[in-house]
């Protein structure tokens, strides 16, 4: 299939497969006239690739493991296959992902304690969900709004540097 087939395959622009082959990622034929050529097998490397970049790995990584990645369960690295170099670069990156949890685990904390700041019995517990909350809605449908406590908020004494933190941590800005 040519490249605009995978792309349309996978919801990936076209610019994005070129750079996963200039990356190393991806390995296509070309055909006589130039032109990349994918067998259908790089749909799901493709959908691999996406995965495991939303989660956080860099492309060095992703270049690395990529070739031990037959089963979707997990990577297959014979130990023998392991140089010093890889495992070093793979425990910086599960330190780095670690991090990048605690930030966010710390964000969606202030977040929880902000809302039950200014809307009191609506945070929901840990390990529930946002959609079980009860929606305070007034009259006009529209959700209501109250200046949060000045004085019995924690949260708004650091309001400032709290959101600083959250945007580095969401963005990928330095870190705090």
């Amino acid at each position: 299939m040519k490249i605009g087939e995978l792309s349309r395959r996978t919801g990936v622009p076209t610019r994005m497969l070129r750079y996963y082959e200039e990356q190393g990622l991806l390995r296509p034929e070309r055909a006589d006239n130039g032109y990349r050529s994918y067998s259908t097998s790089a749909v799901y490397r493709v959908q691999q690739i996406r995965g495991l970049l939303d989660s956080g790995l860099t492309t060095e990584i992703i270049r690395r493991i990529l070739p031990f990645l037959d089963d979707p369960n997990g990577i297959h690295l014979p130990a023998e296959c392991l140089t010093a170099e890889t495992a070093g670069l793979l425990r910086r990156e599960a330190d780095r992902l670690q991090q990048r949890i605690d930030c966010l685990t710390r964000n969606r904390d202030a977040i929880r304690d902000y809302l039950a700041a200014i809307q009191p019995g609506t945070v929901p517990a840990p390990g529930t969900s946002d959609e079980e909350l009860p929606a305070t809605q007034p009259q006009s449908g529209l959700r209501q709004w109250s200046a949060p406590p000045t004085a019995r908020s924690p949260w708004r004494s650091d309001m400032r540097s709290r959101l600083l933190h959250w945007l580095y941590c969401a963005f990928g800005g330095p870190q705090i």
